[in-house]
């Protein structure tokens, strides 16, 4: 797995923290890495990327953003609103191919969910993906409505004969409501794909070092880590409807 692309059912639903735990995992692991940014929105030139961010939590990848809008939107109009040229698919795919001719793993982060449009063309990141023949990681968030944004993402992944790696939570609640705790079950069978993991809410407010030493912990061996679904599930389990003295 060279190349990983790391999508979101939508946005803020965690991409950057779980890329950066990925990231941070595999460092751990003894792999070199590098993190691409499709394209960042909303920023500054002044101020941090998701990339840099990556970079600040993970610690030593090498970052890299294709280009940048003002504008907190989907790339596409983004670009066309600053008067720039949008990135496509193909830059996306030839950026992250040379990055993996000198890392031992390539991370693709997208902007949103995995058919925001870059360009007037209407390419995507899935495109992009599809070019470079890369598996998908899916990022969810834990609570109600993720189940129907989480199979529709999967089965487009699918529809393009992607390899759908798995599921991430991108950001599990310190006080799991019942709609995620039901979902450490539903999601992988809505996904027909692993639960790869769960970064804990609040994780990119950590120190770098807590971050890079907690990380591992957070994702499944598939990831390189050591987290485990099913004994995660157990603890988080919600309690049986007879169970809680409800009548049934």
């Amino acid at each position: 797995m060279p190349i990983l692309v790391i999508t979101g059912t939508g946005t803020e639903v965690g991409k950057t923290v779980t890329t950066a735990a990925v990231a941070a995992s595999a460092l751990a692991a003894g792999r070199s890495v590098a993190v691409l940014k499709a394209a960042q929105t909303g920023v500054r030139p002044d101020e941090r990327g998701d990339a840099e961010e990556v970079a600040r939590l993970a610690g030593p990848v090498t970052a890299r953003e294709l280009d940048r809008y003002p504008e907190p939107l989907a790339p596409g109009t983004a670009a066309r609103r600053a008067g720039r040229a949008p990135v496509h698919p193909q830059e996306i795919a030839e950026a992250a191919a040379k990055l993996a001719t000198e890392h031992d793993l390539v991370l693709v982060e997208g902007a949103g969910g995995l058919l925001v449009r870059f360009d007037p063309a209407g390419g995507t990141l899935a495109d992009a993906a599809e070019l470079l023949a890369a598996p998908v990681l899916v990022v969810a968030a834990a609570g109600l409505g993720t189940l129907n944004t989480t199979e529709l993402t999967a089965r487009e992944v699918r529809r393009r004969r992607l390899d759908l790696v798995g599921v991430v939570i991108g950001s599990w609640p310190t006080e799991p409501d019942l709609a995620s705790r039901c979902n450490l079950a539903d999601l992988p069978e809505v996904a027909d794909a692993p639960l790869l993991g769960a970064p804990p809410a609040g994780a990119g407010a950590l120190a770098p070092e807590v971050f890079r030493a907690a990380a591992p912990g957070w994702l499944a061996p598939r990831l390189d880590g050591t987290w485990d679904a099913e004994a995660f599930r157990v603890r988080e389990r919600p309690v049986p409807l007879k169970d809680a003295g409800t009548a049934t």
